[in-house]
């Protein structure tokens, strides 16, 4: 079973090399059936259904909680024990497995995630990021355990270096003939079946202390507050400077896609929404997209060192989008007072890591609660039912006395213990426990 990498709401993270761009007869096949299935799925009328709760989810209206399961990394013990790949060549067996996950949605998960008959696919793209780059110490890509050596040094904060000679401004290029020919080859094979459309991850977020920790390391960044803090804020306006670039780039070549259909969005929970450019095929500016902030690695820093270092560079970029997105794994009640300052602030992350009844009251009906469930509660070769339950309801109840836009987000599974039935049962259980609060 080839490793998944279509993670982050079933989106392919990068192109194919024009040696990969090959589709065989067979292979095409293969996927034209499984194509037309998922295409009598996405003809149901509850697949519509499901496009209209989370419109009327995001754009704050009044809805049921939603429920929405994203393994991540747990797809690749879920996969391998509900199909095997029938195509033989590289890039076929990706956009089969890719199918397949679909249909698992469809036929097994039975979340609130729609299902469509899209086929979605990038631009096969290069991404110089920063200009300088971490030692990895083990395989990032493997699923396992790694480390690095961060390539920013005490000595360099210490000296007067100019960090712009380190920290170079991101620059795209895109292989254009080997996009050209797998957009080519999608058509081919999915024409009259499914649309082909192309939607690219260019960022998980506009990151600003997920490249500093990578560039200088976690300690090290917690030292700089105090010991470089003049350094500390060279480094990120330089980010601040590369992600405004990128943004101009992405806007002057027409190459921003849109999030405001059936994809993932931010850290959880999908994009749809009345409130943007939904009609868009090709947004005009980031007005008509949503942007996804974060700091989790700042959870455990001062509210006031938060403001002042984090926040000032996050209120740049968050102007740029129509719709903002904040937070991932850190818990946000004790810096909430600051992340509200930023421009049409819609859907706030719940982790684990917040005080939950606390964020309950500040959201209100202000904002999508978007609630992030442990992923300890399927981890587990046999799950407890009633403890899932127990704590479903605890939040639930919360939510539906502080009038919260609340949605239920399962991710963050990097393993499932290898039980692809706790998956399709925690989805079970959360609907009873909606049912069982909302009616």
């Amino acid at each position: 079973m080839r490793f998944d990498q279509c993670t982050n709401g079933n989106i392919f993270m990068h192109g194919w090399t024009l040696e990969q761009c090959v589709m065989s007869e067979h292979d095409k096949a293969i996927l034209r059936e499984l194509a037309k299935k998922m295409r009598s799925y996405a003809e149901q009328p509850e697949e519509q259904e499901k496009f209209q709760l989370w419109r009327d989810h995001n754009d704050l209206k009044e809805t049921r909680p939603l429920i929405y399961l994203d393994l991540e990394n747990g797809w690749n013990e879920l996969l391998p024990q509900e199909f095997t790949c029938q195509c033989e060549g590289e890039m076929a067996q990706e956009w089969e497995m890719w199918l397949h996950k679909e249909l698992i949605y469809a036929e097994k998960i039975k979340c609130d995630k729609p299902i469509e008959a899209k086929f979605y696919i990038p631009y096969m793209a290069h991404d110089t990021m920063w200009g300088i780059d971490k030692k990895v110490i083990g395989d990032a890509h493997s699923g396992e355990a790694y480390t690095w050596e961060s390539p920013i040094t005490d000595e360099m904060m210490e000296e007067d270096v100019d960090m712009s000679t380190i920290i170079k401004t991101p620059q795209i290029t895109i292989d254009w003939e080997a996009t050209n020919a797998f957009t080519a080859i999608a058509h081919d094979v999915f024409d009259g079946i499914l649309e082909v459309e192309r939607r690219h991850w260019w960022w998980w977020g506009m990151e600003l202390t997920h490249p500093y920790v990578d560039l200088r390391g976690f300690e090290n960044m917690l030292v700089d507050f105090y010991d470089y803090p003049e350094k500390m804020h060279e480094i990120l306006e330089l980010f601040t400077r590369g992600y405004e670039a990128k943004l101009d780039f992405l806007e002057q070549n027409h190459l921003l896609t849109p999030n405001t259909g059936n994809c993932y969005v931010g850290s959880g929970g999908l994009g749809l929404t009345n409130d943007l450019n939904p009609g868009a095929a090709v947004p005009n500016s980031a007005m008509d997209i949503w942007g996804f902030h974060e700091s989790q690695e700042t959870g455990e820093v001062s509210p006031e060192m938060f403001r002042e270092f984090i926040l000032p560079y996050q209120l740049r970029l968050a102007k740029r989008f129509g719709l903002n997105y904040y937070g991932c794994c850190e818990g946000l009640d004790r810096r909430f007072e600051y992340v509200k300052q930023i421009p049409r602030l819609r859907r706030v992350s719940v982790s684990q890591w917040a005080n939950i009844p606390l964020m309950s009251e500040m959201l209100g009906g202000d904002y999508v609660f978007c609630h992030k469930v442990s992923p300890t509660d399927i981890a587990v070769p046999q799950i407890d039912e009633a403890y899932i339950r127990r704590r479903l309801h605890e939040v639930l109840v919360k939510c539906k006395a502080c009038g919260n836009h609340v949605e239920l987000i399962m991710k963050d599974n990097h393993t499932i213990a290898n039980t692809p039935y706790n998956s399709y049962r925690w989805v079970e259980l959360a609907r009873e426990e909606v049912a069982r609060v909302y009616g």
